[in-house]
């Protein structure tokens, strides 16, 4: 079987070495791909259509969130290739917040209560009135992972709305002016992910993200600094609520609305005193979770990834899923200037010296000989072992074997959980 792979970021690099490893597979292409895929699999670029046609692909895997927006499976099942990911209909549960808060709303999924607007002006006129304590501003489009202002006062709150439509109108899909603002929720965050085939769900592991892009979650939103899994207070009974009150509700208002989901349903949580609420949803792999589950993941993908698509031998609802029981801690390294500028260009030295760990490369490029940067997030090093303490120690013992101009990355990934581990507390 030729399976093609659309994307270039650390995602997609995770899911080409997963893939790779299927017996069901012959061989796997990406496109456009980056330095790092380029290693391990052939890399073409140009049209998704027009690339599954050349190489005559059996199965098509879409990555990105744009991608998924803009109709890339739509256009893919038209041609008569099967894939894996939303339709641009269902991707909507990502790519508009104000579609996504509406529909929790009226099936009861627990969530931030929320207004939104049509346009900036009439949601600075509801913040000039309304304001009262800290509150979250959100562009209502795609917006990679930073259209999110967490504003503490009514100034911050003004200045956010002007501040997540200028991120958001740089992304592939935006409703220009749409934006929602809602309660601020306090707890712990947590990415949970399901996929789905449009009738049943197969939930995933749990993973616990960083999004500021310095140490102590300080500084701006990015798409993702590092994760860990698992996440200890993510208890089995709260995985179960979880399911029940969140995941499948959303599955079963989906339906009702004559919206069909097949994918990956990746809720981001907040653990909050009155129990889990949805953050957001994605309608695609997280960047970088996806980078850690599949090392966790024992299972063969392929099958699963077919089923979720309605193609292959088995349905969805018939497979269960095998895990390593080894804890897992990812870095990302940064480039210089990310997440406002990033800077591009810089040799990556180190990579050959890098044991006892993954690493997968999300904005690289081959020039010549070298490898350089090419995005903001430039790699992610992953590696798992027995307990938090020794993940985090491979994880960062790698990390410390590579360097580039200007790198930079969080040193406190999985650290409050590592010495939890290490006192027992």
């Amino acid at each position: 079987m030729k399976i093609l792979v659309v994307g270039s970021g650390g995602r997609e690099h995770a899911l080409v070495w997963k893939i790779q490893q299927s017996p069901l597979v012959s061989e796997v292409f990406c496109t456009p791909g980056n330095a790092g895929i380029a290693q391990i699999c052939a890399c073409l670029n140009g049209d998704a259509v027009e690339i599954a046609r050349q190489i005559g692909a059996d199965f098509v895997v879409v990555g990105p969130d744009g991608a998924l927006a803009d109709g890339l499976v739509d256009r893919l099942n038209a041609a008569a290739f099967a894939a894996f990911g939303p339709t641009q209909s269902a991707a909507r549960l990502e790519s508009s917040k104000i579609f996504t808060k509406n529909l929790l709303e009226k099936y009861g999924v627990p969530t931030a209560k929320f207004v939104s607007f049509e346009d900036a002006h009439d949601a600075k006129n509801y913040l000039k009135t309304q304001l009262n304590g800290p509150i979250v501003v959100k562009a209502d489009g795609l917006a990679v992972g930073k259209g999110v202002v967490v504003a503490k006062n009514r100034a911050e709150a003004l200045a956010g709305v002007d501040e997540v439509l200028g991120i958001a109108s740089q992304t592939v899909q935006n409703d220009a002016g749409r934006v929602v603002i809602e309660e601020f929720m306090s707890g712990e965050e947590v990415s949970f992910f399901a996929l789905c085939d449009g009738e049943s769900l197969l939930p995933l592991i749990e993973v616990q993200d960083h999004k500021r892009a310095f140490d102590g979650d300080r500084g701006p939103n990015t798409g993702g600094m590092g994760c860990f899994s698992p996440v200890p207070s993510f208890t089995p009974q709260l995985r179960e609520t979880v399911i029940e009150t969140i995941l499948k509700p959303t599955l079963e208002g989906l339906k009702s609305e004559g919206v069909e989901f097949r994918g990956v349903m990746y809720c981001g949580l907040m653990l909050t005193p009155d129990g889990p609420k949805v953050v957001e949803y994605n309608a695609r792999f997280g960047d970088p979770e996806c980078q850690l589950l599949m090392p966790l993941l024992h299972s063969d993908i392929v099958p699963v990834l077919m089923a979720c698509a309605g193609v292959g031998e088995k349905k969805l609802s018939d497979f269960t899923l095998q895990w390593s029981d080894d804890a897992a801690v990812i870095v990302v390294l940064a480039a210089a200037g990310y997440p406002a500028s990033p800077r591009r260009g810089d040799e990556i030295f180190g990579l050959e010296n890098v044991d006892g760990a993954l690493v997968f490369h999300a904005g690289t490029r081959k020039e010549g000989e070298k490898i350089v940067t090419n995005g903001g997030r430039v790699l992610g090093v992953a590696a798992l072992g027995e307990g938090f303490p020794i993940a985090r120690e491979r994880t960062y013992a790698a990390v410390e074997k590579i360097r580039f101009e200007g790198m930079h990355f969080r040193r406190d990934i999985g650290g409050r959980i590592a010495q939890t581990s290490k006192t027992g507390i």
